[in-house]
């Protein structure tokens, strides 16, 4: 077909990846997110991984501007990408490498006219939590649940979950040896909570 043999002659796209897509393009217009990421093949990015980039950039061209500006390490694009739970710079420069190549965007672009790539729904969030509406930052490691789990739970909470402190943050949640992070908080006078306070807040237990 077209596509197949516009997708095939493009390097860097494996047999599977261009049959995975196609299998979707033709048995429904519509996809997920995570499942697009997914379906791309990119090195290092399995299932849950595609479930992690879907859930943190929530739409397709929200995430394709992110990779854009994440080629540069130490960006804040990059410095957000690695503040993924579970993805690390190996991941991350796997992810960038893709976005590098010009052949991967042009198809990238091709398939979002021929899906609709419909953006990670996040559960309804219950507006009389304290944190609904907050930013709020992790640092430092939590010894009572997974970095992934409190930002879920934050997330359900209707807070926005982010990897870098500043002005605008509302609340830094600091574990065992946190660094940089709540030296900054102390300096721009951000709330900082331990983490049974944070429990607390966040109504996981009394």
């Amino acid at each position: 077909s077209q596509h197949r043999n516009t997708l095939e002659i493009r390097e860097g796209w494996g047999e599977k990846s261009v049959t995975k897509l196609l299998q979707a393009i033709e048995a429904r217009r519509d996809i997920s997110l995570d499942k697009f990421i997914y379906s791309l093949g990119i090195r290092q990015v399995g299932e849950a991984t595609a479930k992690l980039l879907a859930r943190h950039y929530k739409n397709f061209a929200h995430w394709r501007d992110c990779m854009l500006d994440a080629r540069e390490e130490n960006s804040p694009a990059w410095n957000d990408l690695t503040s993924i739970e579970q993805i690390g710079p190996m991941v991350a420069r796997d992810i960038v490498h893709f976005f590098r190549e010009n052949h991967n965007r042009y198809v990238l672009d091709e398939l979002n006219k021929e899906l609709r790539i419909t953006a990670h729904a996040a559960p309804a969030a219950d507006q009389a939590s304290p944190l609904f509406g907050k930013i709020i930052v992790f640092t430092g490691t939590l010894e009572q649940m997974g970095r992934a789990e409190a930002k879920a739970k934050a997330e359900s909470l209707g807070a926005h979950v982010s990897g870098s402190v500043s002005a605008k943050t509302d609340y830094v949640v600091v574990g065992a040896d946190a660094g940089s992070k709540a030296t900054k908080a102390k300096g721009l006078g951000v709330t900082i909570l331990t983490e049974d306070e944070w429990m607390t807040l966040a109504g996981i237990r009394p």
